[in-house]
């Protein structure tokens, strides 16, 4: 969604979609936003507790029934497993996508998690194309004024321009982009603590055959799933700039984390948003 800076101004129930990869401030900045009447809709926790949460449980289930005293106590339904997944919380999101690799180091074969990929792909989608509804939704049952939807870092790669597209007729698209020195502190946080990520199924093949390739390596099950992770953070980080780029300048505006850091309050960020409309120019 195109805005004038005037236009934004008087936006009655200001709607925007955060994007940028995890780590640059988009749940940050929601937070705080949600605390000035603003609607926080979390694509993240969408995702978990929506279209993902009957997989996240059975991959649970899966594990506690490896353990006799538990595999007991579900099999006679003596217990119930639940998902505890909060804004704040998105672990069971993480550990069901999993890392590939040895699974005597918690890694899983290719074709599982291929299917676990692109489970997450469908629910992104889907919960992303939810957000019409939830806009209203904000408005008409809860009362918010406005809306902020935190995009998880993985929708520039959804490769799905209907949703985008959705997203731009009801929202104003932000994206934030990395400073080369945030970019670094982000690759170096990744590195010293690897987590499950989303990949494009042709990024995946081709970044895996050259990680067997440079480290000698048969088998996917001889990948320590860490290192792959710390390997593959950095491709992964500059393969989504472009991307998000592209589509920011499409359909939205860019700010950079520097001046996204510098915002405490709710008027310092609609400042920015004006400042990222007025930089455009369109």
């Amino acid at each position: 969604m195109r805005l004038s800076r005037d236009a934004f101004r008087r936006w009655e129930h200001k709607s925007i979609t955060l994007l940028g990869m995890s780590g640059v401030g988009k749940t940050q900045i929601s937070n705080m936003l949600r605390r000035n009447d603003w609607f926080h809709y979390s694509g993240d926790y969408r995702i978990g507790t929506r279209y993902l949460d009957e997989p996240i449980l059975d991959n649970i289930k899966r594990q506690a029934m490896q353990v006799p005293f538990l595999r007991d106590l579900l099999r006679s339904d003596s217990i119930h497993i639940m998902n505890n997944i909060t804004v704040d919380n998105l672990q069971p999101v993480s550990s069901f996508l999993g890392k590939l690799g040895n699974p005597e180091l918690g890694g899983l074969p290719l074709a599982e998690f291929k299917r676990r990929q692109r489970l997450h792909r469908e629910a992104e989608i889907r919960a992303m194309r939810d957000v019409p509804e939830f806009i209203r939704k904000a408005r008409e049952i809860y009362g918010y004024r406005h809306f902020v939807n935190d995009a998880g870092g993985s929708v520039c790669e959804i490769d799905d321009p209907e949703t985008i597209e959705i997203l731009d007729r009801h929202t104003l698209l932000l994206y934030i982009k990395a400073t080369p020195r945030d970019e670094e502190e982000l690759i170096r946080r990744a590195e010293l603590s690897p987590k499950p990520l989303y990949y494009r199924e042709d990024f995946l093949e081709e970044q895996l055959a050259e990680y067997m390739k440079r480290y000698d390596l048969e088998y996917v099950a001889q990948i320590d799933p860490d290192d792959f992770v710390r390997w593959i953070f950095p491709r992964l980080f500059h393969a989504r700039t472009p991307r998000y780029e592209a589509i920011a300048e499409r359909y939205g505006y860019t700010v950079g984390t520097d001046e996204l850091w510098q915002v405490e309050t709710e008027a310092d960020f609609l400042a920015l948003v004006e400042t990222a409309i007025e930089r455009r120019g369109d």
